[in-house]
């Protein structure tokens, strides 16, 4: 009886990631994971790194570059977009550049040609196979869900499949889900004895286990585990020492051995996006449905990948910047480099890790997509339906200034490029009801610090798990009804102060803040909006609402004009969100942005000492202002991530009937 066991790492670190959190991972699991396997020639091991990580390595720890090059022999490197893309989701034209950029990185440092292509996040569609067979891909690493989710029985699930597409052929390995959770989390005996399980007596079946390279070193309690516990270096002598396990590579074991089965697949990842992408609407039921049956796993799906697009506007806005990016005729090699930048997959997503909810991951998205367009050099007014909403977005080009408005959305500036520090002031995140929020509970310092000494090193738990989410910090969690940008109209009444508009519970009468505008009239530096809409108070009052942007180089004008049947006096609440880079030392009139402001004033300075800039809103009469940093609460590997992701103001007035406000924003 035996069984050969297909050992694989994944290693990727998100674009720009701070240099600080990259150079501990490497540390912590990168190095020393390397150093082990060295020592044990005879312990065959697959390996993918994402192409921008290798080139971080290659110029800031040559020595590990150098490393993982003396072990070319015994490792076989698997080939995936360079800068780790779901390959599903962008052009045929950028998978395959992006496909080919890194198996050329491969081929010319390690002098291998990858066969097997790492499957980002395992997202799996079948519109990729064409394009991985003109890479020259023999193989895919999926999930054994993949194929549960087709019907096939997990027992069955110990070798490769075949799946088509337009008469094109490939390969499927599918990882072993039991395997997944268990390495390097249980003791060395519970994992030789889950390995052993997929032996028979023909030696054909496989062990398969392809996973985070992070989970050997900075996942919580691995480092401890896996290295000062020597966890990595028993599990390979472990492995090479036993008789019924062979140690092999995926080429080896796919030149030898015929496929399981033909099958095909659904567009499908792991067990676990499906639920982390499952639309909130319906993600309860599913979660019910799961833990009533999940014996019944094959006939049990959540949602897909794209489904993000659907679930965080925030989302759906980067990768749609990408894809009218990618349309464009520019083609130089700076250009497409961006592109494929502003491509990488982790900002798109949230599930364990922070992905969308991490303001710098988004600010690196943003920065290449400014770039690129500098590179364009547009001017003037440009308009296209940017998003796939069937209304088309206005994008205006000055030459320190993008903004860009959508009519759909109450004819908000959605995205406020600042050009030559490459920063989108508009790059906020509204803060959306999650299902784990219910799963929150604040703890004593002192009693986390109990449970980590009580643990056990020998076993330690996946952050895969069900089990509620500690934090010791006081979190408000308040959920946004409407899409947080700017140029936000809301009418409301006396029930708006500082406290109502932070916690996003002020009376709302009017259907302005979130509906769509008619576009009146648009020249090259300019665009008129309006809509006619109502106030709502006992019942409908016609009301008019337009507003009006001029864009001056650092200069953006605006004149708001209401009409209204409603003649009791009401309270206008324009809505501005700014996303900045460090709080600690943003100032707003003076005032650090620890709580919530309320000013009166004309005038709001804010001073970004981090980009050296100042913006400044003036307007025509003094206002009622309210100020607040907008945090979020989001799950991360760690816990509970409390997040500021930018700052409201809300400049509101009291009118009866009708308003006419000026103001005017200067950025210098």
């Amino acid at each position: 009886m035996q069984t050969n066991l297909l050992f694989g790492i994944h290693c990727h670190q998100p674009i720009d990631n701070f240099d600080k959190v990259v150079y501990e991972i490497i540390e912590k699991s990168y190095q020393p994971f390397f150093q082990i396997l060295k020592d044990y020639p005879d312990f065959k091991c697959s390996v993918h790194f994402s192409g921008w990580l290798f080139e971080f390595i290659k110029k800031n720890r040559p020595e590990l570059f150098s490393l993982i090059k003396s072990l070319s022999s015994q490792i076989e490197f698997f080939t995936g977009g360079y800068y780790e893309p779901i390959l599903a989701s962008i052009p045929s034209c950028d998978r395959v550049a992006q496909i080919n950029k890194l198996s050329d990185f491969i081929i010319e440092n390690f002098n291998q040609k990858p066969r097997g292509l790492w499957l980002t996040e395992r997202i799996w569609d079948d519109s990729i196979i064409d394009d991985l067979k003109e890479c020259d891909i023999d193989y895919v690493i999926v999930d054994d869900y993949h194929l549960i989710a087709s019907g096939f029985k997990k027992d069955e699930l110990n070798g490769y499949f075949l799946t088509e597409n337009s008469n094109n052929q490939m390969a499927l390995f599918p990882i072993n889900k039991d395997l997944r959770y268990i390495i390097p989390f249980a003791t060395i005996d519970n994992s030789i004895k889950k390995i052993k399980e997929f032996s028979n007596i023909e030696g054909k079946n496989a062990a398969i286990i392809f996973d985070d390279g992070e989970k050997f070193g900075v996942w919580p309690k691995t480092y401890e585990k896996v290295y000062e516990k020597q966890w990595l270096k028993n599990f390979f002598e472990k492995c090479i020492q036993d008789e019924t396990i062979n140690v092999t590579t995926f080429t080896d074991f796919y030149d030898k051995n015929k496929a399981i089965s033909l099958s095909y697949l659904p567009t499908v990842s792991y067990h676990e996006m499906g639920e982390w992408a499952t639309l909130p609407t319906n993600a309860n039921d599913y979660l019910n449905l799961v833990h009533q049956h999940m014996d019944k796993e094959y006939l049990i799906r959540g949602g897909i990948w794209k489904n993000f697009f659907i679930k965080y506007n925030e989302s759906n806005w980067i990768h749609k910047r990408a894809l009218e990016l990618s349309k464009t005729k520019e083609v130089s090699e700076q250009f497409k480099d961006y592109l494929y930048r502003i491509q990488c997959n982790d900002v798109l997503w949230h599930g364990v890790f922070g992905g969308i909810y991490l303001p710098n991951l988004r600010d690196n998205a943003y920065k290449y997509i400014i770039k690129c367009e500098n590179i364009l050099d547009n001017t003037g007014c440009k308009k296209c339906d940017i998003n796939m909403d069937s209304y088309e977005e206005y994008k205006f080009y000055t030459p320190d200034l993008i903004t860009i408005i959508d009519p759909k959305m109450g004819g908000q500036i959605i995205e406020f490029d600042l050009r030559k520090q490459y920063f989108n002031l508009q790059n906020t995140l509204t803060r959306y009801h999650e299902t784990y929020h219910d799963k929150i509970e604040k703890v004593e310092e002192k009693d986390i610090l109990e449970v980590e000494e009580i643990d056990s090193y020998e076993e330690i738990a996946t952050i895969h798990n069900d089990s509620l989410l500690s934090t010791t910090e006081d979190i408000e969690l308040f959920t946004d009804w409407y899409i947080k940008k700017s140029a936000i109209d809301h009418i409301t009444d006396k029930s708006l102060n500082k406290e109502s508009f932070k916690a996003c519970n002020f009376n709302e009468y009017a259907d302005f803040a979130n509906q769509a505008f008619e576009v009146e009239n648009v020249s090259q530096n300019s665009i008129k909006l309006k809509r006619n809409g109502g106030v709502y108070k006992e019942q409908k009052k016609n009301t008019q609402l337009t507003k009006s942007f001029i864009f001056n180089n650092k200069k953006v004008e605006s004149i708001i004009e209401i009409k209204s049947e409603e003649s009791s006096t009401m309270k206008y609440l324009l809505e501005y969100n700014f996303h900045f880079q460090d709080y600690e030392i943003l100032t707003v009139n003076g005032h650090n942005i620890n709580e919530a402001l309320h000013l009166e004033n004309s005038q709001v300075t804010i001073l970004d000492q981090s980009m050296n800039k100042t913006i400044s809103f003036y307007f025509d009469q003094c206002m009622d202002i309210y100020i607040y940093p907008v945090k979020s609460v989001s799950q991360s590997e760690a816990g509970v991530d409390y997040t500021i992701q930018g700052i409201a103001l809300g400049f509101a007035k009291d009118f009866s009937s009708q308003l006419n406000l000026k103001y005017h924003i200067d950025i210098q």
